[in-house]
């Protein structure tokens, strides 16, 4: 997150996207929004589902997420499974009780996708749930891969 306060220290920015930083496996950029605030840029958080971690299937082959991290969130998925809910469903519901982040980007595979994301918008909250399954991601909370070019890493 350092290059991003170096960026938006030099060049006026309005908004900032950000790709896998706030879902319940990562919430890096959370510590970047004090600091958008204070110089009036907004944020658009992308990726809320961590590129397919967080769902109660696989993520693609190709994600270039450590086997660790990979690991943590198909047990978190499992988790939920067993609990009958969907890990899409508590990630999505996360993201959006953040207020301070306006817009989230969720890419999607398929109309039921996105009729379910409306859905689970308007549905509360399980915090003893998400508690559970922070708990299961706390050993890899964080925890990033690299993406983009070189010198965002």
């Amino acid at each position: 997150m350092k290059i991003y306060r170096e960026v938006i220290s030099q060049t006026p920015v309005d908004v900032m996207l950000s790709y896998c930083h706030y879902s319940i496996n990562d919430t890096s950029l959370e510590g970047l929004i004090p600091f958008l605030e204070q110089k009036k840029a907004g944020v658009i958080n992308a990726s809320p589902l961590s590129m397919g971690l967080l769902t109660n299937g696989q993520p693609p082959e190709w994600h270039p997420a450590p086997a660790e991290v990979r690991a943590a969130c198909a047990k978190a998925g499992a988790f939920c499974q067993s609990k009958g809910v969907d890990l899409a469903k508590l990630a999505i519901q996360f993201v959006l009780g953040n207020e301070k982040i306006a817009t989230t980007l969720v890419g999607t595979a398929s109309a039921e996708n996105i009729t379910n994301n409306v859905r689970w918008a308007g549905e509360p909250l399980d915090h003893a749930l998400l508690a559970e399954v922070q708990k299961i991601l706390a050993p890899i909370h964080n925890k990033t891969w690299p993406s983009g070019r070189p010198e965002n890493n």
